[in-house]
C-alpha cells in the first residue's frame, strides 16, 4: 500500500466529524491507525451519545455534543450525515464557516451548487467511500470544487490513503458513477453473494460452510484479478470456461437471461435516485 501522511501539517490540524455512522467510524479507525494524526486532534459530533460514546472508548477521540463545536474547534469538516438530514444538521450554522477551512460532505446526491447555498464559506469537497474501507480495502473518490487547490488534492490522499484506493474525478457526473459503482455497487455483490450461499446451501452444505465457500470464490477471483497485471478480465474468464464444458453452460444461460441488462438497470436506478435526492435539495 502506497505510504500516507506525508504533510507534515497534518500533525497540527484538527479533523471534525459531523455524525457518527458506520462511515465516521470507517474514517476515525483508518485516519487512527495511521498514527500520524493525534487521537485528541479528532472531534466527533452526533445527534444521540451512544454512538459517540463507542467511539470515544474504542479510537480516544474527543466528542462534542453540539455540531457548532466542531466548526468553531477543527480545521477539516467532515459532514458525515444521510442527505434527508444534511439541511437539519447544519441548520442556523451556515455563517459560521470560515474561508480556509475544508469542508468535506459524504452526502450522496448532494452537488456542489446545493453545497453552496448551505456553506457559502470554505474549500469544499465531496468525497465518496465504501464500506471495504473498514478492512482499507475501499475504494475513495473525491471531487473538489476548485480543481486548482493543489493543497486539498494532496491532503485528501494523505488523510485517506489508509484506507484504500483513493481517487480523484473531474466531473459530478463522474462522482456519481463513481457512488454507484464502488458503494452501491459492493451492496450489489452482496446481493449476488446471499443467492450464492443460499444455492450451495440447497445442496446439502452447512449455512457456514456455504458462507466460507461463497466468499473464498468471491475474494479469489478478485486477488486473481488483481494479480494478473496486462491481462483483461474477459480473459481471465476464457481460462475458466471451456467450450461446451460446464462453465460454458452456466455462462450461455445467464447471458440468454441477459444478467448484464439486470446489473445496467440496477446501476441506472441508483444513478437516477442521486439525481432525485439532488433535485430535492434545489
Amino acid at each position: 500500500m502506497r505510504p500516507v501522511m506525508k504533510n507534515p501539517m497534518l500533525k497540527s490540524m484538527k479533523i471534525g466529524f459531523i455524525g457518527a455512522g458506520n462511515m465516521t467510524q470507517a474514517l476515525v479507525k483508518g485516519l487512527v491507525e495511521a498514527s500520524e494524526i493525534k487521537a485528541n486532534h479528532i472531534f466527533v459530533s452526533n445527534r444521540t451519545e451512544g454512538k459517540l460514546l463507542k467511539l470515544s472508548e474504542q479510537y480516544q477521540v474527543q466528542t462534542r455534543s453540539h455540531n457548532q463545536q466542531i466548526i468553531s474547534e477543527c480545521d477539516v469538516i467532515i459532514l458525515a450525515v444521510k442527505p434527508q438530514d444534511f439541511s437539519a444538521a447544519l441548520e442556523g450554522l451556515s455563517g459560521q464557516f470560515s474561508d480556509n477551512q475544508i469542508v468535506i460532505s459524504l452526502a450522496a446526491g448532494i452537488p456542489f451548487d446545493s453545497l453552496e447555498k448551505q456553506i457559502p464559506t470554505g474549500r469544499l469537497v465531496r468525497l465518496m467511500p465504501n464500506t471495504p474501507s473498514l478492512i482499507s480495502r475501499g475504494v475513495i473518490g473525491f471531487i473538489c470544487l476548485d480543481e486548482t487547490d493543489d493543497f486539498v488534492t494532496s491532503l485528501m490522499e494523505d488523510l485517506f490513503g489508509s484506507l484504500g484506493y483513493v481517487l480523484q474525478v473531474d466531473t459530478e457526473d463522474q462522482f456519481d458513477a463513481l457512488m454507484v459503482s464502488c458503494s452501491s455497487g459492493t451492496g450489489f455483490i452482496f446481493e449476488m453473494m446471499m443467492y450464492w450461499q443460499d444455492w450451495i446451501e440447497e445442496r446439502g452444505f452447512t449455512s457456514e460452510i456455504a458462507r466460507k465457500m461463497t466468499i473464498e470464490t468471491f475474494l479469489g477471483a478478485a486477488m486473481l484479478a488483481a494479480q494478473s497485471t496486462g491481462i483483461e478480465i474477459e480473459e481471465l474468464q476464457s481460462r475458466v470456461a471451456s467450450k461446451k464444458g460446464v462453465t460454458a453452460a452456466g455462462l450461455n444461460s445467464m447471458r440468454e437471461l441477459e444478467i448484464e441488462r439486470t446489473l445496467r438497470i440496477s446501476f441506472e436506478k441508483s444513478a437516477m435516485r442521486a439525481q432525485e435526492i439532488s433535485k430535492s435539495q434545489k
